[in-house]
């Protein structure tokens, strides 16, 4: 362990070394010009409207108040719980994302798991649905407020606007494959496993088989949602909570005033650069990953949008440390209370995990 926080520690410094010769190279960094673009990169915190970013960070914490009530909501043809009972199992969850990267992303299902008395599987596969409720809500806020002001909106109020309509079209077009085969998988889904296995069984009756328990362990996951119902409310909760995500984003981007261009933040603009910075999110990496996001939000706002670097850099940083990092501290609280370690708990659910795969030999 010792060994691998060793080496993790040197990678960080290199890419952070990597960093700035880039950038000194890029933008040609002198010292002088180092220490004029820092007094401007600290007035616009200076001049940032710091209640916007309170309410932001208030609407990221409600959202994880919701995404307890959403578990809840999936867990109670198995098990009943309160609404609240599972905030502590998100917060911490979270918390080991922020912190230890994205190989931390069992720990809630696991932690659920613990604290419920179910099976660790059985959470692993509530998550899957999770996981693809938040895509497809996410997907259709991105494209309803895209198709409409391309459609309806002032020229100008959208970059690139036929690229974002083909993009958005293409979204929706994948959700909604993606939803009609989650509906046929929900109604046949040992059919469909069947037939998927011995497909490809053709090519290796190890990878057949392992892509038909997949399915079967999917569909396991899909029976949260038993009836109409049951997805709808899930559907609606998930719709509310990336509402207030957006809603995060807006705040804290228009309360850089400074910025012509970000005190004039559009819903429409938000969503493009709430695209950039999930793409990123989705691959994080402990600590490196932080300094990744910021650098491709503030790219986002240059390109896109021509904001100044300083005032950029300033809102992405404020982005992650709100939208990102925010519930760390909190989290760091909670799981001293509940006597967790985030070190342990993340091992322990990535042993879990690693159980659970299908190994089976590739023929």
């Amino acid at each position: 362990m010792r060994k691998r926080q060793w080496i993790l520690g040197l990678a960080v410094l290199a890419a952070l070394f990597a960093l700035v010769v880039y950038a000194q190279h890029k933008y040609q960094i002198t010292w002088p010009k180092f220490l004029d673009s820092w007094q401007k990169f600290l007035q616009q915190f200076q001049q940032a409207e710091w209640r916007k970013i309170a309410i932001a960070l208030g609407c990221i914490y409600v959202c994880y108040a919701i995404r307890s009530v959403r578990w809840a909501l999936l867990l109670r043809h198995n098990k009943k719980v309160g609404p609240f009972t599972l905030l502590g199992t998100q917060i911490i969850g979270f918390t080991a994302i922020a912190l230890l990267g994205r190989v931390a992303e069992p720990v809630r299902p696991y932690l659920v798991a613990k604290k419920t008395g179910l099976t660790f599987s059985s959470q692993v596969a509530v998550y899957l649905v999770e996981r693809l409720l938040d895509a497809g809500a996410m997907v259709l806020i991105f494209s309803s407020v895209i198709l409409l002001t391309a459609w309806f909106g002032a020229p100008g109020a959208l970059p690139h606007v036929e690229v974002m309509k083909k993009v958005s079209y293409a979204a929706l077009t994948t959700t909604i494959a993606g939803a009609l085969f989650l509906v046929a998988v929900r109604m046949a889904g040992e059919i469909i496993a069947s037939f998927f296995e011995r497909a490809f069984s053709f090519v290796s009756k190890g990878l057949g088989r392992a892509v038909g328990e997949k399915i079967r362990a999917f569909r396991t996951g899909l029976n949260t949602l038993r009836t109409p119902a049951d997805f709808v409310i899930a559907m609606a909760v998930s719709l509310t909570m990336w509402g207030l995500i957006t809603m995060a984003y807006l705040e804290i981007t228009t309360a850089f005033a400074a910025s012509p261009q970000l005190a004039q933040m559009t819903p429409a603009k938000c969503m493009v650069l709430m695209a950039s910075s999930l793409a990123v999110s989705g691959f994080q990496l402990p600590v490196i990953g932080w300094f990744t996001q910021i650098g491709v939000v503030e790219e986002a706002l240059r390109n896109f949008f021509g904001v100044a670097p300083e005032a950029a850099t300033a809102c992405a940083a404020t982005l992650l440390l709100v939208g990102f990092l925010g519930i760390a501290p909190i989290g760091l609280i909670w799981a001293q209370f509940e006597h967790v370690s985030l070190r342990k708990i993340a091992a322990e659910s990535e042993h879990a995990e690693e159980a659970l795969a299908v190994d089976e030999p590739v023929d």
